[in-house]
């Protein structure tokens, strides 16, 4: 009696684990049809003559041995075939010699190495269904956000554990340096990768990952999320700095405008997500040099020449501004590198002794304001910087007509001719 007990604890034990894994009822039935059959087939040989009828409902296994009916003193392999007078002493007195004969297993009479044996085999079995269930799920939310809670702190790696439990692997390299990770503490990261080495998933998350700062904006700024705002480009440094370039699909809404918030509301609970990195947000455009040019905020700039081929930049700057261009530790140039896609050098824009170069802004009254965007649009901010481009240039370049250009020539020269 105790080994019937056991057979059936063993179903029930099953259909807990389906509870708390979320494995569905046909996977279920499955892999115990199959554990039991691994099982039978091992003591018979072969599990050919065997049905096996699961109900995880109830949480029990019916199994059926059918046997070909011989007459008696011919029965020549036990396992596939039954004696015509033992056939109807067991419950069939019908039968006749040549029909097939069903007779009910009891698993637990087997004896408890049997039931051992099927314990190993759903052991493993289940195993096997929880890695590939893990691998499966997380594999589909790669480069989404997740939380977990801080489990343990190894020197290389920080465990954490999700709201189910599963294991998330924080590397020392994924980590913002300026982490502290303590035993209880809840953090946010992006699901990066998944390993699988051996049939063994490793979750692999990261703090330091573009993608993180993308999905911390979709949370944070509901026009992301709607999509009526698209993040365009993201450039980090972890832990120092970062430049984000957004799109509005909706003219009436200011991109920037709108990942920032009233006050900073939006864009401060991100950088303290990210352990206080500086986060510029600009607005992004087609235009290599105007993206340059406000990538490399907050220096203003004086021209620009683009190799568009090679994507480099050559940018010129006051000398003033040459420092502001670069920023602490090149960290403003790098950023603006990886953001706009341009390696980028700068120079000093140096000027014959004695002379002062002008911004276009200071000629609004001889020059149309449309005609300044236009050359600013394209890297051209100051007098000199128009001046020393080609005629040609200009035309094609800030697509004016040839007589705007050469009236603003003339206005220019004029400038510093007097």
């Amino acid at each position: 009696m105790a080994k019937r007990e056991e057979a059936v604890n063993m179903t029930a034990q099953f259909a807990e684990f389906k509870e708390l894994k979320d494995i569905d009822k046909t996977t279920l039935i499955s892999v115990l049809e199959e554990s039991f059959r691994s099982v039978l087939s091992k003591m018979f040989g072969n599990d050919d003559n065997f049905d096996v009828i699961v109900n995880p409902d109830k949480g029990d296994c019916e199994i059926y041995q059918n046997l070909e009916v011989v007459n008696d003193g011919e029965v020549e392999n036990p396992n596939k075939q039954i004696s015509l007078s033992d056939a109807q002493a067991d419950d069939d007195p019908d039968c006749e010699v040549g029909e097939e004969h069903t007779r009910k297993i009891d698993f637990a009479k087997f004896g408890r190495r049997a039931i051992l044996n099927l314990r190993q085999t759903l052991a493993s079995k289940i195993l096997d269904l929880q890695k590939d269930a893990i691998y499966t799920k997380f594999k589909a939310l790669e480069g989404q956000l997740v939380a977990g809670e801080v489990y343990q702190v190894w020197k290389r790696e920080v465990l954490l554990l999700d709201d189910d439990k599963n294991e998330l692997l924080l590397p020392k390299d994924e980590q913002i340096p300026t982490d502290i990770y303590r035993k209880g503490d809840v953090v946010r990261a992006v699901i990066e990768r998944v390993d699988n080495t051996n049939n063994n998933p490793k979750v692999i998350v990261s703090r330091t990952s573009q993608n993180f700062l993308r999905r911390l904006f979709e949370q944070e700024v509901p026009e992301i999320h709607d999509g009526l705002i698209v993040i365009r480009s993201v450039a980090r440094i972890p832990g120092e700095r970062a430049k984000i370039a957004v799109e509005s699909y909706d003219d009436r809404i200011d991109p920037v405008g709108a990942c920032v918030g009233v006050k900073g509301a939006r864009i401060h609970g991100i950088v303290r997500e990210l352990r206080n990195e500086n986060i510029d947000v600009i607005n992004y455009t087609s235009n290599p040099q105007l993206l340059i040019q406000r990538a490399l905020s907050p220096a203003k700039i004086s021209s620009i020449r683009l190799d568009n081929e090679h994507k480099h930049a050559e940018v010129f700057l006051r000398p003033e501004e040459v420092s502001l261009a670069i920023g602490k530790g090149g960290l403003n140039i790098k950023l603006a590198s990886i953001l706009t896609g341009y390696s980028i050098d700068v120079y000093r824009d140096v000027e014959t002794e004695g002379e002062e170069d002008i911004y276009l802004d200071e000629f609004k009254d001889e020059v149309d304001e449309w005609v300044i965007e236009a050359l600013k649009n394209v890297g051209l901010a100051t007098a000199k910087s128009v001046l020393r481009t080609p005629r040609e240039d200009l035309i094609d370049r800030a697509d004016l007509e040839e007589d705007t250009v050469d009236n603003l020539l003339a206005v220019l020269r004029a400038e510093f001719e007097d």
